[in-house]
Parts: C-alpha cells; structure tokens; sequence
C-alpha cells in the first residue's frame, strides 16, 4: 500500500518547485546584497539567509500537507476553525499588525513578520471548493448554493481593503471567480452572483473611497499611458522606468548573475516585486525563460489535476491552487512591464518573502495530495477494475450469477 501511494505522487511537479524556489533564493542574494547594506544597513546575506530559513521551514509545511489527506478539510471539524481563524486573523491584524509600505497587513514577531492575507488566499480555496463540492446537488439555488460563499468572499475583501491590501483583493476575487466558474453552477447563477457581489461591493467602494482614488493610486494608472513623460519620469514613473532599463538592459544573455545595475538604489525593491526585472537584466532570456516555463508548468499541472480527478473537491483545490500562483504570477509581470499598475504582488517561488513562500508551501502541498489521489486512483482503482475481484477459491460460488 505505502509504496503504491509513493509511486503515485507526481515527482515531477515536486522537481519542478524545487528548482524553482532554489533558483529563487540564488536571485535573492543577487539583488539584495547591495539594498541590504545600503538601505537597511544589515549584511549582504541577510535577506538571503532569510529566506533560506523559510524555504528549509516551507519544506516541512510542504512535506507535512503532501501527506495529510486532502478530503479532511471537507469535514466541518477542520474546515470551519479555518473560516474562523481567517476572520480572526485578519481582524487582529487591523488591530495589532504593524504598518509596512502604508499598509496594516502584518504581524512582527521580532525577527519574524508574517502576513495574515497571504495564508487567507488558500483559507478562501479551501472554503470555496468545499462548499461547492458539497452543495453540487443544489449548486443553484440562490438562498443555499449561491449566497453563503458571497458573503464570506464580501467580509474577507472588506477586512483585506481596511488594511489596505488592494493586490491582494484582485487575487482572491479572480480566484473566487475561477472556482465558482468551474464548480459546475450554471451561467444564470453565474451572472445573479457577479450582479449581487458588484451590488453588495458599492457601500465598500464609497466607505474606502478615499483610498481606492487616492492620488497616489490614481497616479498608478496615469504612469502606464507615458511613464517616460516630462514631469513624470523622475517622480510617479521612477519605478517604472527603471524597470524598462532592467528589463531591457539584459538583452539575450544577460549582464551576468550580480552584474546587474538597476539594483543599485535604482529598483525600490529589487528582491521582492521587481526581481524579475533583475533575472532580466542578468540572465537576460533564457533566465528569463527558466522562471516562465517553470511557473506555467505548475500552472499547467494544476489545471491538468483538476481536469482529470473525479472527486469534485479535488478538482476545485487543484484548480483553485494553479489559478492563484497563474494570477499572481500575471499581476506581477504585468506591474513590472507597465500593463497594470504597480499592486506590490510578489512572484511565486522566486521572490523574497517569509509569509508567501510558507503559504506557497501550503497549497503546493495540498495540490500534491490531490494529485497523489487522482494519479492512485487512475493507476490502481482502474486495474483493479478491469481485472476484477480477486476471489479466494473457496468463496467463487459467492460470486456467480
């Protein structure tokens, strides 16, 4: 039985993270050496041991939900401490976190800051690929199939937008809408839904509408139409302007790995959302390449496993889980390439951060459970089928017509 179910768990997919993550905590080193000393005053390595620390804790967390069966979070024991947890978390944190880049969103534990929202985003697929799984018989009605998990998406995004987190919001409503899309709900409820969250949505948008169009976000959206502008390139679009001559400066091959200069004091953080734009400049197309390919091969992977399980709350983890690290993944890119503005969305694996590799570990580990399950089933349930019961001989009559 063990070494069926070590036969089944997809290696490739555990590979691939792997490289990743540890391609990711080379980049680190690369573009915080030089922010470290500078700006923060700490060693070079700092922020390279760090996340060495949270890969080596990830991989625990990781291993640890690799094993846990998937299907126990559908039990109301397991599944409602988590909605609740998430609340309080995100509660707490308005009132105790610390304020970081004009936001409440963590919690400072001495040398230790976690983000709530980060571990939420798995909290909300858990949640919603329950609910939808078992509601599937009544899956449109308005009152049981159709409101509850609005309601629940509609106070998460509301804690979320007083701290304020506005990148992170976009990414659990496009995840919700994802799973809600594939969880088999017809295209009727599909539009009463979108019409009553944009409905419930507009006594949060004018609450917060200070911050939603504040002048410096709204300067965000102004940077995309000519961050090269008069007036705006030394101001608004900095940012952004040096992340087209990293982006560009790199060329084919790349300056080099530590050769890259918008690092300089250039990049405002070149270790978390611009590290992509460092990759660029030092390893030009074919790093470049080895962090796109690997992040769709997840992506891709996810998607297949939700495709091919049976078990409708598998197929909704596996897909709410791809579609998180594939949105993230756009939000960044498109921040850095001046396609959407800026929302300080780190990438996937390869950023610098505690709270998002630890989340990542979460879900990849769930996503590995569950194709663990699919693969078993398909290798072994399927043969056992096509064989037949393995009758002993004394027990044959039992079994004739």
């Amino acid at each position: 039985m063990l070494k069926k179910v070590l036969k089944s768990y997809d290696y490739s997919l555990i590979i691939v993270v792997i490289l990743l993550s540890l391609f990711g905590l080379v980049m680190v080193y690369s573009a915080s050496m030089v922010t470290a000393m500078q700006r923060y005053g700490f060693e070079s390595d700092h922020f390279f041991i760090r996340q060495k620390i949270f890969l080596l804790v990830g991989l625990v967390v990781f291993l640890f939900f690799a094993i846990v069966p998937y299907k126990l979070y559908l039990n109301n024991k397991v599944l409602i401490p988590i909605v609740l947890i998430s609340l309080i978390l995100l509660i707490g944190v308005l009132k105790f976190g610390t304020i970081a880049g004009n936001a409440r969103s963590w919690f400072d534990f001495g040398p230790i800051r976690l983000q709530p929202s980060e571990f939420v985003k798995v909290a909300v697929i858990v949640y919603l690929a329950a609910v939808y799984a078992k509601k599937q018989q009544y899956i449109n009605q308005f009152n049981t199939g159709v409101l509850p998990p609005l309601v629940f998406i509609i106070l998460v995004s509301f804690l979320i937008a007083l701290q304020p987190d506005y990148g992170t919001i976009a990414i659990i409503l496009l995840i919700s809408g994802t799973i809600i899309i594939s969880s088999g709900m017809n295209f009727k409820s599909i539009l009463k839904l979108g019409a009553l969250g944009g409905v419930m949505s507009i006594p949060l948008v004018l609450f917060l509408s200070d911050k939603i169009f504040s002048a410096t976000r709204l300067d965000r959206f102004k940077v995309l139409v000519d961050p090269f502008a008069e007036g705006v390139a030394d101001d608004s679009g900095y940012h952004l302007v040096n992340s087209f001559y990293a982006i560009g400066g790199g060329g084919v091959e790349g300056l080099g790995l530590g050769q890259g200069i918008q690092k300089l004091g250039y990049l405002p953080e070149p270790h978390t959302d611009f590290i992509m734009a460092v990759i660029s400049e030092e390893l030009g197309v074919f790093g470049v390449g080895f962090v796109l390919i690997s992040l769709s091969y997840i992506v891709l992977k996810g998607l297949f496993i939700g495709l091919k399980g049976k078990d409708p709350f598998g197929s909704l983890l596996a897909i709410g889980i791809a579609s998180m690290i594939g949105i993230q993944t756009f939000i960044n890119l498109a921040g850095i390439s001046g396609i959407f503005p800026l929302m300080g969305i780190p990438l996937p694996f390869v950023s610098y951060g505690g709270s998002s590799l630890l989340q990542l570990s979460i879900a990849m580990g769930i996503l590995v459970n569950v194709s663990m399950f699919v693969n078993y089933e398909a290798k072994y349930k399927s043969k056992v089928n096509m064989e037949g019961p393995t009758v002993p001989p004394n027990k044959k009559s039992e079994f004739k017509a």
